[in-house]
């Protein structure tokens, strides 16, 4: 059997169709949102060695639209990222999600958590920052993207990623970190935690958190809020007292509606804010 080198894997690997297996069964509050008026579905981005799959979701008519990159969670680009892209396009940006996981596997189709974890850890900071570029240079080439109003969102992994790419990336107008995990110990791989960059940074970043997230610590929610004190950013963050890690999750137990809909009112606002 012929051995696929890694650009032809990158190249050859598909969006996640339905919800990733290690989710079911899908919760009956899961939003659905329709791609009526929008052109939405799996694209291809070209990065430094090959191309990943990405889901797009944009409005079909006009142009010079607002870019917001989506960020998974560990469970990869499956059906809720894709919503959440429709939901945005609705509001008129140009929503895309890659998947940023695919060099080192396909974890929409494992169905234990457990197996997940070891694919994820071997994802390292330095790629997802490149491939979250090369994405915001074909948002604005090939899907009617406006390069001076990038904003960033993401989940759980997604939610950590949001603070670091912030930090990278200085065209970012504003982010929005959904209870990230926000200290970690520093590798090769992970050389810089948000908790690391938080004093220096300048984007704006809302962080969302929940009270009863038994993942990431309050005390560490409060550590990151001091340290931005001290930046130019006037980033901010919420906790919500009462709620749980994955709280916007609609497809999931963890899924709170007051809470999540008031983050994504502070969300909207927040983007609005900051002229996106």
């Amino acid at each position: 059997m012929k051995e696929i080198t890694r650009r032809q894997f990158i190249t050859s690997a598909t969006i996640a169709t339905g919800f990733a297996l290690a989710v079911q069964p899908v919760s009956a509050k899961v939003i659905t949102t329709d791609a009526k008026g929008l052109v939405a579905g799996a694209v291809k981005i070209p990065v430094a060695d090959g191309e990943i799959p990405a889901y797009r979701a944009m409005p079909a008519k006009g142009a010079d639209f607002p870019i917001v990159l989506v960020i998974q969670e560990i469970f990869g680009v499956h059906e809720h990222l894709q919503d959440i892209c429709r939901r945005f396009a609705k509001l008129g940006y140009v929503a895309i999600a890659p998947e940023l996981f695919v060099r080192q596997g396909d974890v929409s189709k494992l169905s234990n958590i457990e197996e997940i974890r070891p694919i994820v850890a071997k994802v390292p900071d330095a790629q997802v920052l490149s491939d979250l570029d090369a994405t915001t240079a074909w948002a604005v080439k090939s899907a009617k993207g406006n390069a001076n109003r990038l904003g960033i969102t993401g989940f759980c992994w997604g939610g950590r990623i949001t603070w670091l790419y912030a930090a990278h990336n200085p065209q970012v107008k504003a982010g929005v970190a959904w209870y990230g995990r926000l200290v970690g110990d520093v590798t090769e791989l992970t050389p810089q935690h948000p908790i690391n960059i938080a004093s220096t940074l300048n984007v704006p970043v809302l962080g969302l958190y929940g009270g009863k997230d038994t993942g990431i610590p309050l005390d560490t929610v409060e550590q990151m809020r001091d340290r931005l004190k001290s930046s130019s950013s006037k980033s901010e963050i919420v906790v919500y007292p009462d709620a749980p890690h994955a709280f916007f999750a609609d497809y999931r137990p963890s899924y709170r509606e007051k809470e999540a809909k008031d983050g994504w009112r502070r969300l909207k606002a927040w983007f609005k804010q900051h002229g996106l």
